[in-house]
């Protein structure tokens, strides 16, 4: 990999005073923003510049959250700039919160997995965190306001063969490149829907994987229907045009209204069956080819993490791909008092999205004005961001290329046949009932992967909130410190 000018200096974390148990309570701030990724990061250094002291939370051990995801400093590799489109934006944003940070506006609380928000009165909010799964270590940071920046997750839609070696998801493929320059194999189907297979499959084969055929199950025409929300977001087009540039380079095939219907292989994937799909996403019959590879990259778009809002009781919104986002307001409040959202939390829409959100979400933390070119800005790719997610929505049928012992819960190993028996047998009509009678859903992602499938099979259709006490595991030890949302000694 080539090398290039060193990345962002990572702030370390601050110590605080400890508790029982290893809590750490920390004094109050102005802006706890949960989530370290462009929404964060931009919410974080504007709310600082107008005067707010913040918390910056973040699971990982550095910023930039799954977009800018970059190498650690140690492998060597020094050219994160190489794998992302935009990576001086990063650099600024990351420039800036150095600079808060040692005048001590914004304290980066990297390793902290949220796991939990209280408003146990009407002034403060009461952040819990896990340090690590493993760390018999917790803290709670008191903030007035908090803004939720937590991102997305891949919706992943089952097939025969999915859970074999070498499949991973699309956004996977892109981690394992982007922190640890490595590739999930040397010849990557790259399959799904959605905008991220074409930066995936040109991150892919720019990084030396061939790829034989980016496999997309729409056919692009929805964009077309609303050519005036193209038009006011000429970036996109050309970063489209970009990717397509390097797949065209690299002689990739697209092949449209087509998806994997089966992966095969024993020990790992050896190659995968792609079929072409009528307009409600049925196979084909006749229409089969094999394609040989030894890793399949695969996604269908993206989910919205929102449980830390939905178990408050946040209003939510169904969106035009069917996932479920927070509802926010022209300024990016929620129906909460006090809590704020930006970025794919409020409906996935890229980086630029996210950080015009963020920017926006601080100036109202902190009651400042807005300028009317952010909020033109934002209403531009918000705009594109509901055509891109109706272009990419996915059609009924998908069901029809399950097999009866295609595990759909990977966790549990639930397959189709024991769904089917649940809601056909057994009376289940919806995905809580389905999980309480087949366990599919209570495995470690707790229904992260399979979630969307079960809620289809269930009849449920695919849209659906979650509502969960935890938002991630966390250990009895750290539980049994209690609330903890007290002030230390000042």
């Amino acid at each position: 990999m080539p090398t290039s000018p060193s990345e962002p200096t990572e702030p370390t974390e601050p110590t605080g005073p400890s508790g029982p148990f290893g809590l750490r309570v920390r004094r109050a701030y102005d802006l706890a923003v949960i989530g370290a990724g462009p929404a964060g990061l931009a919410a974080a250094v504007a709310a600082a510049d107008l005067g707010l002291r913040c918390a910056l939370l973040d699971a990982g051990a550095r910023t930039g959250g799954q977009y800018y995801r970059h190498p650690a400093p140690g492998l060597g590799a020094t050219r994160p700039d190489r794998l992302h489109h935009g990576w001086s934006v990063y650099t600024g944003l990351a420039d800036r919160l150095a600079v808060h940070r040692r005048t001590g506006r914004v304290d980066l609380l990297s390793g902290h997995q949220v796991w939990a928000l209280e408003r146990p009165d009407d002034t403060a909010w009461a952040v819990h965190a896990t340090l690590g799964p493993d760390a018999a270590d917790r803290a709670t940071v008191r903030a007035t306001a908090v803004l939720l920046a937590t991102g997305a997750y891949e919706r992943q839609l089952p097939f025969p063969g999915w859970t074999l070696p070498g499949v991973v998801t699309a956004g996977g493929a892109q981690a394992m490149l982007k922190a640890g320059l490595v590739l999930p194999g040397r010849r990557i189907v790259v399959a799904g829907s959605g905008p991220l297979l074409l930066a995936a499959a040109s991150s892919l084969v720019t990084a030396g994987a061939e790829v034989p055929a980016v496999v997309e199950a729409t056919d692009y025409l929805g964009y077309a229907r609303r050519p005036d929300v193209l038009a006011a977001v000429p970036a996109k087009l050309v970063e489209g045009a970009g990717h397509g540039a390097a797949l065209l380079r690299h002689g990739v095939r697209l092949r449209r209204r087509s998806a994997v219907v089966e992966a095969h292989g024993t020990d790992r994937v050896t190659a995968v069956t792609v079929a072409r799909l009528d307009a409600d996403w049925r196979p084909v019959p006749g229409t089969e080819r094999r394609i040989a590879c030894d890793a399949l990259a695969v996604g269908h778009g993206l989910l919205p993490q929102i449980e830390l809002a939905t178990e408050l009781g946040a209003g939510t919104r169904t969106t035009p791909d069917g996932t479920v986002a927070l509802a926010v307001d022209s300024r990016l409040r929620t129906t909460l008092p006090g809590l704020w959202a930006a970025g794919e939390t409020c409906g996935v829409g890229g980086a630029d999205l996210a950080i015009a959100e963020g920017e926006l979400a601080a100036h109202a933390v902190a009651g400042a004005p807005v300028r009317s070119a952010l909020l033109r800005r934002r209403s531009r790719l918000r705009a594109f961001a509901e055509l891109m997610a109706a272009a990419h929505r996915p059609g009924p049928g998908w069901t029809e290329w399950l097999r009866p012992d295609t595990d759909v819960c990977r966790c549990e190993e639930v397959p189709v046949a024991k769904i089917t028996e649940a809601v056909e047998e057994l009376g289940a009509g919806d995905a809580r009932t389905v999980k309480l009678l087949t366990r599919a859903g209570m495995g470690w992602c707790q229904g992260r992967m399979c979630g969307p499938a079960v809620a289809c099979l269930s009849g449920a259709g695919d849209a659906r909130a979650d509502s969960r006490p935890l938002s991630c595991p966390v250990p009895l030890s750290q539980l049994a410190a209690g609330p903890g949302t007290g002030l230390p000694p000042s």
